[in-house]
């Protein structure tokens, strides 16, 4: 059978009422659709690494260029489906049931996420904490938001539930205009050791670690009970990364000393 052969018979054959040429144009236009979106996704991520384009811009570039596929492949859909009265009937009654459906899930996502760019809580690489999850926002599309966690693991959280949560940017500009990230972590202790011990473990390991640091290392304590006392660690970083290096250096070696203090009361 020619290929011209091949199209005629498709032409005459009919699925619900739809040419079975029109639905494999339909089909191939998805898969191109499918197929562009995968290859400007990869180039515009190239293309940011090699200009070093802020990622913000280069989350802003691709969703944009998603949406345009988006509406291209649906424009392209219409003007080739040519379907007919009792599809789009068919169609209707279907979205109808899916918006009632998922109204508080994908049309709300969808919502919920054109509101987080358009009001800007964070960009894409801020340090951020989202309810109980924190770590470097990595992407923010229309329906998810992802995050690196310091285990190196990618957390997707839909727009809607982050609507819902604490965010916490840990961006701010300090008195000499400059961008820094200040984190906050907590330290615990017993009572085995002596404020006073404790004190001078934090003056020497965050005397250790300040020469590599933009700004100072703060601790101050900020509840005592009878059975600990906690200190909040204020980490000052340019980068967000440095958050992931610096935070379980720091922790680890003020439990090392705090352990040799309380090897020397121990009998």
């Amino acid at each position: 059978m020619s290929t011209q052969d091949f199209f005629n018979y498709l032409d005459s054959q009919t699925f619900l009422g739809v040419k079975l040429s029109t639905l494999l144009l339909i089909v191939v236009a998805i898969v191109v659709a499918v197929t562009l979106e995968r290859l400007v996704t990869r180039y515009l991520k190239r293309f940011a690494k090699r200009t070093s384009l802020e990622p913000n811009v280069t989350n802003n570039l691709i969703l944009t260029f998603r949406m345009l596929i988006l509406i291209g492949v649906a424009a392209t859909i219409v003007r080739v489906g040519g379907l007919p009265t009792e599809w789009l009937v068919a169609f209707s009654a279907l979205g109808g049931a899916a918006v009632g459906f998922a109204s508080t899930k994908t049309i709300g996502n969808v919502i919920a996420g054109l509101y987080l760019i358009a009001t800007r809580p964070f960009r894409v690489g801020n340090y951020v904490r989202v309810g109980t999850v924190e770590g470097i926002v990595q992407e923010i599309t229309i329906n998810y938001t992802k995050i690196l966690t310091i285990g190196k693991n990618i957390v997707s959280i839909s727009n809607l539930q982050i609507m819902d949560r604490d965010i916490t940017n840990y961006l701010y500009e300090s008195e000499e205009n400059v961008s820094l990230y200040c984190y906050n972590f907590e330290i615990g202790f017993d009572h085995s050791v002596s404020t006073t011990k404790i004190e001078e473990i934090f003056d020497g390991v965050l005397a250790q670690f300040n020469s590599m640091l933009p700004r100072k290392i703060d601790h101050m304590l900020v509840r005592s009970t009878a059975f600990e006392r906690v200190y909040m660690i204020y980490l000052y970083v340019k980068r967000p990364e440095d958050i992931f290096v610096f935070r379980p250096r720091i922790a680890e070696e003020v439990f090392r000393r705090w352990d040799m203090e309380r090897s020397k009361k121990s009998p």
